[in-house]
């Protein structure tokens, strides 16, 4: 099905989406807002820039935006896949709690903020540029991996894993970011840390046609909660 974003404004758009089971190309989209919430098993294609709200719920249908994408995408997002082309903006993967979140460019503010896993789902979010502050925000789980492949400085803003109690954050980058809050440990990535994430390293190579020895070229570092951390009591028994 292919649809005309512009003509039929948002709400429209939405409802005949949420009408078909086939596979939707949307063209020239304007930022229209909470394209394929809550889609299962099929493909939205989208060229343009989607508007807020991209994929929210997401329930296992795949997005692929050609071009860039605003903020809150894949909010609490459940399951499927959503690639983007270009960058994305603030609060990416909003309390996802599963599915992948793959963006070639770079993302806004607190992204990752609130993600979660429970049992076989663990959300995965990759970022190809850089990210703003406040990137894995409360983390409780899932893996977060920020490459810096467009910057030769630390791709991550301040306050990296502000609250984090679950969860990792893999840094692609020769200088780890400064003034880490105390509820974070960080280390060096081992050789069995970067086998469990080079599958995941693998698709993005293919998705965006970015060789693996330029994604190999720096360093990893990963970071993950403190044991000490006083903020996992708010929200476990251990």
């Amino acid at each position: 099905m292919y649809l005309l974003a512009h003509q039929l404004g948002f709400r429209a758009l939405n409802e005949k989406i949420r009408g078909t089971s086939e596979d939707v190309v949307i063209e020239e989209c304007y930022g229209e807002r909470f394209i394929g919430a809550g889609a299962t098993g099929r493909t939205i294609t989208i060229n343009g820039t989607p508007g807020n709200a991209l994929g929210a719920y997401l329930d296992g249908a795949t997005i692929v935006v050609n071009g860039n994408a605003q903020d809150a995408v894949g909010d609490t997002m459940n399951d499927g896949k959503i690639i983007i082309h270009g960058n994305a903006g603030d609060a990416l993967g909003y309390a996802m709690r599963g599915g992948k979140i793959l963006v070639k460019g770079n993302a806004g503010y607190r992204t990752g903020i609130h993600m979660k896993e429970y049992q076989d789902k663990k959300p995965v979010i990759v970022v190809g540029g850089y990210v703003g502050s406040f990137l894995g925000e409360y983390l409780a789980g899932g893996l977060i991996i920020v490459l810096g492949l467009n910057t030769e400085e630390c791709p991550v803003g301040n306050f990296t894993g502000t609250g984090m109690h679950g969860g990792e954050i893999f840094i692609r980058t020769q200088k780890m970011p400064k003034n880490l809050p105390k509820q974070v440990c960080h280390s060096p990535a081992e050789e069995a840390d970067m086998d469990r994430i080079r599958d995941i390293l693998s698709e993005f190579s293919e998705t965006f046609n970015i060789g693996m020895d330029e994604i190999l070229g720096k360093p990893f570092h990963r970071l993950t909660p403190n044991a000490k951390n006083p903020y996992k009591q708010l929200y476990t028994n251990n």
